[in-house]
């Protein structure tokens, strides 16, 4: 048997695992059946990178993972809105926020009016991070060293669980 075909052998013996886990994953039946054919299709595309004395098993359970993350932070990322207006009035805000409150929607004033009083090079990292985007996204973005951007949204975390420590439990 040629080494091609135990590589396509192996991995269709593996299809039953890649399903279960690709289901814990997305927790919906069609989803991990996608999840399965992109994996798949990964690997047979990318058999000529597999070292035969690597776990078979763990590189291709590998390959699903980071299809799957890959693709949660894709989905993230399309869903997501900057918002670039004076009263953030487009944040994204979960849908058990409490916001329909008066007391939910009181606090969700409060804290855009705290992170507004942040100046733009604070304000403006701190809303793409909580929006989503990655450390190093903003700082190409802003075109800022990496290590100015993580230091400038922990300030901005800091300052602003200051200024509204009525609301930590």
């Amino acid at each position: 048997m040629s080494a091609k075909e135990n590589f396509k052998k192996r991995l269709l013996g593996l299809q039953g695992n890649l399903l279960s886990f690709a289901y814990q994953l997305t927790t919906n039946r069609e989803e991990a059946q996608d999840l399965l054919q992109d994996t798949t299709l990964k690997a047979l595309d990318n058999e000529d990178k597999y070292v035969d004395n690597v776990n078979f098993k763990g590189w291709i359970f590998t390959i699903m993972r980071n299809i799957f993350i890959n693709n949660y932070r894709q989905t993230v990322r399309k869903a997501t809105v900057i918002d670039q207006t004076k009263e953030l009035y487009h944040l994204n805000v979960s849908q058990d926020s409490g916001i329909d409150t008066p007391d939910g929607s009181f606090a969700i004033k409060e804290i855009s009016e705290a992170i507004n009083s942040f100046s733009d090079d604070y304000r403006i990292p701190f809303s793409m991070h909580v929006a989503g985007y990655k450390y190093q996204e903003i700082a190409e973005k802003m075109q800022l060293p990496l290590g100015t951007v993580k230091s400038r949204i922990f300030f901005a975390r800091q300052r602003l669980q200051g200024m509204l420590k009525d609301y930590q439990r």
